[in-house]
């Protein structure tokens, strides 16, 4: 579906707006302002700041944390209580509660909200990631709010205790998935402090980062709330992804009852994290993402490094020097160098045990060796994107 440029629509300050497609992801600690339980307060605002972006032109995505919480609620169970089958359990009480109040929140506006529960699995092949996306196009176009959330209630995965970070990386899946301009990651401080702001009073606020750097990613301390597994480096890994993708993100205030329509205009407020590349084409933006990376890794020479990032071509059997893990014909692999670094990402036409087979061969010597033939190319130029 294409999509209309941004409106230039005023607000009452006069600010335009800047983005046409927005996703905000609030976090659990938002939405129960670090309480046992959902706070509807915030759930009204979160709907109003909504509603009145909306209204100038734009269409918004909300990923929602929430449904756990709210069935310790419901159940009575304290957080202290553990283990991923009760999480799970809690998800399934509480996640119709969650929609049931972002349904009255929503329908105060007039505003119509839909569902949408995702896994990984969801996302990893081409197909599901095209429906998913089709989906949620529809939503948009027709003034419905999607409303997304990781499927706790099946994705053992989400909810394993190793897993840090959960929504925020989720959101920066949804970014890419819809073609989103900008990212809003609402938490509860102003954004990215130079220190934890509420253990060093001397911490300053960060308003602009420029690149999600080892340094950056060093300023964030584990999330040590009781109530949720998110926390800064989640977000940062978040923004460093989705800017990767052309999307501008924001950590701002959840607690701000204005940081939508602020973030929405480019207005200054918490962290910003400008994108520094255009929009990616559909196809290199879920190559991208990494969502369906195999673990396959082909360790490429010098000449077909320069080849694929000079020359904008393939990369052909004769450039591989090694073949790492094992994988399918069509499975997503990462591209490095001699030295280990990331070149980029492609979808092989050739298994993991074809390709060690014609590694540094030529491409007219493919069906001698392997006995069939699926093409010149390791990997298709149309099917490769550069890091």
């Amino acid at each position: 579906m294409a999509l209309p440029s941004a409106r230039k629509a005023s607000i009452p300050n006069g600010s335009p707006l800047a983005y046409r497609r927005i996703v905000v992801k609030a976090g659990t600690n938002v939405l129960t302002h670090k309480s046992p339980r959902l706070d509807k307060g915030v759930l009204a605002s979160l709907a109003a700041q909504v509603a009145a972006v909306q209204s100038l032109g734009a269409q918004v995505v909300l990923v929602s944390s929430g449904a756990v919480a709210a069935g310790r609620e419901v159940m009575g169970v304290p957080h202290a209580a553990k283990g991923v089958a009760l999480s799970q359990m809690l998800a399934a009480v509480g996640q119709g509660r969650l929609m049931h109040a972002y349904q009255e929140a929503f329908a105060a506006h007039g505003l119509v909200v839909a569902q949408a529960l995702l896994t990984r699995t969801d996302v990893e092949d081409r197909l599901g990631y095209l429906n998913i996306r089709n989906t949620l196009d529809g939503l948009l176009a027709h003034g419905v709010v999607p409303i997304v959330n990781e499927n706790d209630v099946v994705d053992t995965a989400e909810l394993g205790e190793a897993r840090f970070g959960d929504n925020d990386t989720l959101s920066a899946l949804v970014a890419n998935l819809v073609d989103a301009g900008l990212l809003l990651l609402l938490t509860d401080t102003d954004g990215l402090y130079t220190a934890d702001p509420n253990r060093d009073p001397k911490a300053t606020l960060i308003e602009r980062v420029e690149r999600v750097d080892a340094g950056v990613l060093a300023l964030a301390e584990e999330h040590r709330s009781k109530f949720s597994r998110g926390g800064m480096l989640s977000k940062l890994l978040a923004a460093q992804r989705a800017t990767a993708a052309g999307v501008t993100v924001v950590i701002g205030p959840g607690a701000s009852d204005d940081v939508v329509r602020r973030a929405a205009c480019a207005e200054p407020v918490g962290t910003l994290f400008p994108t520094r590349v255009s929009a990616l084409e559909s196809r290199k933006r879920w190559l991208l993402s990494g969502v369906a990376d195999s673990g396959g890794v082909l360790v490429l020479d010098e000449g077909a490094v320069l080849a694929v990032r000079e020359r904008d071509g393939s990369l052909l059997p004769a450039g591989i020097r090694s073949v790492r893990g094992e994988f399918a014909r069509g499975a997503v692999v990462t591209l490095e160098d001699g030295t280990g670094t990331r070149v980029g990402f492609g979808i092989t036409n050739y298994t993991a045990g074809d390709l060690r087979a014609i590694a540094g061969a030529r491409s007219s010597q493919i069906a001698e060796r392997l006995g069939h033939d699926y093409g010149d190319e390791a990997v298709h130029r149309n099917n490769l994107v550069l890091v």
